[in-house]
This record gives structure tokens, C-alpha cells and sequence, in this order.
């Protein structure tokens, strides 16, 4: 069972990433938010790993957020809900936001992630919303920070900056003023302002 993989980043698009360990590419499935934090191909690695194993399928899931991982196999574990499909989930809204939704039962929000319907949305948060108490104190801070908290974090994730420092940045510049976090612009440069 391959829990962790560290090497050098062969190769990256949305989806999908090869990592090459000791002479060996694996192909990982990877969601949006880990794709975008992944470093420039050709850099050193390191991804925790979920495998599967079927019958007829040896697939990695990977993950450069531990937390991200642990959301991934809570939502598996609800029927209806395989691992393309969490990892569909987790690109659609990062793990905050989909642990906001959930307890928050917000099916509105879960529904439009593509291949979440009415029902599923349902059993996510029938199945999960008193399962995700432990992951619940990592989502608040960057959403009570605005409307565009969570847009402003995906930009500065963009742009090379780790996630918990772009975090902490948002919160700052919405601390010095609260009106920040609703106007993109307004945010994105005072976070910038923060983080050099």
C-alpha cells in the first residue's frame, strides 16, 4: 500500500500528475487545488497517497494537504461517492469549502459541483455532517473573511505563495479592514501588501 510518494515532478496538468521515485513514474490523480499548489515540473515532490486497489485497477490519489486527503476518504466512504468522483467534489469546491457546505447542509452549494445531484448532496451531508467536526476549525477563518476570501486564496495559491501564509494574510488584511473581504481587488492587494 503506498501511503506517501516523494520525487521529482515529471510531469503536471489538471487531473493528473507523474511523479518519478527512484527510476519509477506514477501516475497520480490529483484534484484542482492540488494541482495548482504543485511546484514547477522538474522540483522535488512529496504527496500523501491514497491507492486503490480493485480487481482490475491500481490507481494513486494524491493529495499535498493531509487534510485534503483525510476529506477525500470520508467522502468515499458515502455510497454513491467513488474515488473520481471525490476527487471531482474536492476540484469543484476546495476541502473548506465542501466541509463548510456539508455542515453547513448547504445542498445548494453541492449540487453544482458536476455529477452531485439533489440526492447525492443529500447523503453527503445525511452521511458526513457530524463526521467532519475534527476538520470543521481549518475552514472558518478564510470564509468569515468575505466573499472574496476564498477567490483571493486560490490567487495567491496561484501565484507560488504556500496556502496556510496566503491564510494568514487574508485574515490579516480583512483584520485591519473588515470591508476588504468583500471586493476582490481590494483584498488581493492588501493581502499581497502582507504576505512580501
Amino acid at each position: 500500500m503506498i501511503a506517501h510518494l516523494r520525487g521529482r515532478l515529471f510531469s503536471k496538468q489538471p487531473g493528473q500528475a507523474i511523479v518519478e521515485a527512484g527510476g519509477v513514474g506514477y501516475d497520480v490523480t490529483i484534484s484542482v487545488p492540488t494541482f495548482t499548489a504543485l511546484p514547477a515540473e522538474g522540483a522535488e515532490v512529496s504527496l500523501f497517497i491514497h491507492t486503490q486497489v480493485r480487481e482490475d485497477i491500481l490507481a494513486l490519489f494524491g493529495f499535498l494537504d493531509r487534510r485534503e486527503k483525510r476529506l477525500f476518504e470520508r467522502l468515499i466512504t458515502v455510497s454513491g461517492v467513488g474515488p473520481k468522483l471525490a476527487v471531482t467534489i474536492l476540484s469543484g469546491l476546495n476541502a473548506e469549502r465542501t466541509v463548510a457546505a456539508i455542515r453547513a447542509q448547504d445542498h445548494a452549494t453541492l449540487t453544482r459541483i458536476p455529477g452531485v445531484g439533489k440526492k447525492l448532496a443529500e447523503r453527503l451531508v445525511v452521511e458526513l455532517k457530524d463526521k467532519l467536526d475534527d476538520m470543521a476549525t481549518t475552514a472558518p477563518a478564510v470564509l468569515a473573511a468575505g466573499p472574496a476570501a476564498d477567490d483571493v486564496l486560490s490567487a495567491l495559491v496561484n501565484l507560488g505563495y504556500q496556502r496556510p501564509a496566503a491564510q494568514k494574510a487574508i485574515e490579516t488584511a480583512v483584520g485591519k479592514n473588515k470591508a476588504a473581504g468583500e471586493n476582490f481587488d481590494e483584498l488581493f492587494r492588501a493581502a499581497l501588501q502582507v504576505i512580501r
